[in-house]
């Protein structure tokens, strides 16, 4: 008589394929929050509106994969882990599509939103035009600031979300439910 519940559990030291997958997403989206941070602190790059927005993902990615790996290593069961992963990959997807959007903004593919790619609005009298004009820094979602081999930051960051939503994805399957 063989104890299939043995042999199925990874052996002492080495970790699930779920844990292995939310630790990994949750530290590629830290990873990338702090090279946003950095380019913004120390380079001075300062981000767009969509920049911002871009970033809300991997602030909802490192808590939600620490919380699936302490899950998965706890024995929670493989239905909420599995759920847990689904909402990384989904949340890594939706980030890959405004991504796709920032880029094409930078293109010049389509129109952006109107708070960073249209007209400065309205700046009072003329008599204080000129100190309205100094205090007023708008950064524009349709211009880039940093390129590398050719990609924008937006474009980096369309590779970096598929490539969480992947992990999160091969977690998943390796999670039965």
């Amino acid at each position: 008589m063989t104890n299939t519940s043995v042999m199925a559990r990874p052996a002492a030291g080495v970790m699930s394929p779920a844990v292995t997958a939310a630790l990994l997403a949750a530290g590629i989206a830290a990873a990338t929050l702090a090279g946003a941070w950095y380019m913004q602190l120390v380079w001075g790059l300062q981000p767009c509106e969509l920049c911002l927005k871009q970033r809300w993902a991997y602030y909802a990615i490192v808590p939600l994969g620490l919380l699936i790996a302490l899950a998965a290593r706890g024995g929670a069961p493989r239905g909420l882990v599995w759920c847990g992963l689904g909402l990384v990959a989904l949340a890594a997807l939706g980030n890959a599509g405004l991504g796709v959007y920032h880029s094409g903004v930078e293109w010049g593919f389509w129109q952006g939103p109107t708070e960073c790619t249209g007209p400065v609005g309205n700046l009072g009298s003329a008599g204080t035009l000129l100190d309205r004009l100094d205090s007023v820094k708008v950064v524009r979602c349709d211009e880039v600031q940093f390129r590398f081999l050719g990609l924008s930051l937006a474009g980096y960051s369309v590779l970096i979300s598929l490539f969480i939503a992947a992990v999160a994805s091969w977690g998943m399957t390796r999670t039965r439910t």
